[in-house]
């Protein structure tokens, strides 16, 4: 029998993971317009990182080294991270509400966030009722947060709270007894995924073509914004969000077994439960912000974690697995098409779509 060790994760399984993390780092460091081979790529992190020789860099190191460091590595790194923060919030939802096809985007999460994410631009943006306001630097597409007054909280705030919103809109719809309401839960998710979808286009509709244009893409999910300064408020939401959940880690699991069960074991089922959607709505709601919105990687990863790397609560590996998976599909989805960058958002939908079937396929 396999050791784990106290988080449920197999020993091996995040050494591994954590090491192919740096290798992807530099590997789809290579990827993209601009043919840059993987040990130029090796050669310009050791140069930045330890100040060592050019080792082999060529005469367009300079070139090089912007595309690398100033572009594709903040990329990258936020795909990490969105990848890692979907699957946590997807593995939590689908643990606290009993529910294996719970996913931020099928449980309404995604779309309340993005709902509240338009709001925002449209209306304190160049592009709606606020304009030359200065809240934000970038008003021609308002995805931009600049230095002005709340610029930089004002996003991510209407993402939580349209989250926030979507989040006790489903519980309503549920009521207390959420076990066994699996298929109101998931109605319920989609419902209100397509209302908040309608409201979205009709503030869309209202607004100037180049926000619309702006919004539509930033929607469909892409990390083609990506830069130092702004990985650092979804780093850190996703890295404090799941710290906490590793803390209620064994509460967690009892939930597994029954609400009724958790009862007995001294748990306060629905205030767990509410906390967990709300740290899973924070999650979701910093990651819309800065990314759009990405559906399918809570439902697709999770569930191939636990079947591939099987584990009390695979928090750790989730993150890593997820992490991966949205980087090469942010490869995948800049390298396509010789032209022009197609969102991701559109990948992870075709392949999400299909894992859906499989598993409502099984779940007869």
């Amino acid at each position: 029998m396999m050791k784990r060790d106290r988080y449920g994760e197999q020993r091996w399984a995040v050494p591994v993971l954590v090491l192919l993390s740096l290798i992807t780092l530099l590997a789809a460091a290579s990827f993209g317009a601009a043919d840059i081979s993987f040990g130029d790529v090796f050669a310009l992190v050791l140069q930045n990182t330890f100040g060592v020789g050019s080792l082999g860099v060529t005469e367009v190191s300079g070139v090089a080294e912007r595309i690398v460091m100033e572009l594709r590595f903040p990329r990258i790194l936020l795909a990490f991270i969105a990848g890692a923060g979907l699957s946590v919030a997807g593995s939590v939802l689908q643990t606290v509400t009993r529910n294996p096809l719970a996913d931020p985007y099928l449980f309404g999460i995604s779309s309340g966030a993005s709902f509240g994410a338009v709001v925002v631009i449209t209306l304190f943006t160049g592009s709606g009722l606020f304009a030359g306001s200065g809240l934000f630097t970038d008003s021609s597409s308002g995805l931009s947060a600049g230095s002005g007054l709340l610029s930089w909280i004002s996003l991510p705030l209407g993402a939580f709270l349209g989250a926030g919103v979507s989040v006790i809109m489903v519980l309503a719809l549920c009521g207390r007894n959420m076990g066994s309401q699996i298929e109101r839960m998931l109605l319920s998710g989609v419902a209100i995924s397509f209302m908040f979808g309608a409201l979205t286009s009709l503030l869309l509709y209202f607004s100037s073509p180049a926000a619309a244009a702006s919004v539509l893409f930033w929607s469909l999910g892409s990390f083609a914004k990506a830069s130092w300064e702004g990985l650092l408020p979804p780093a850190i939401v996703v890295c404090v969000c799941s710290t906490v959940i590793l803390l209620f880690k064994r509460q967690i699991m009892a939930m597994r077994a029954g609400d009724e069960t958790a009862h007995t074991l001294g748990i306060n089922v629905s205030r767990l439960r509410l906390q967990m959607l709300m740290l899973c709505s924070l999650i979701t709601a910093i990651l819309v912000a800065n990314c759009g919105g990405i559906g399918f990687v809570g439902l697709m990863v999770p569930h191939t974690v636990r079947l591939l790397l099987p584990g009390r609560f695979p928090l750790i590996t989730t993150a890593l697995v997820g992490g991966l998976f949205m980087v090469w599909v942010d490869v995948l989805a800049r390298s396509i098409l010789s032209s022009q960058e197609l969102p991701v958002g559109i990948i992870t939908a075709v392949i999400g779509s299909v894992f859906f079937l499989v598993i409502l396929g099984s779940r007869r």
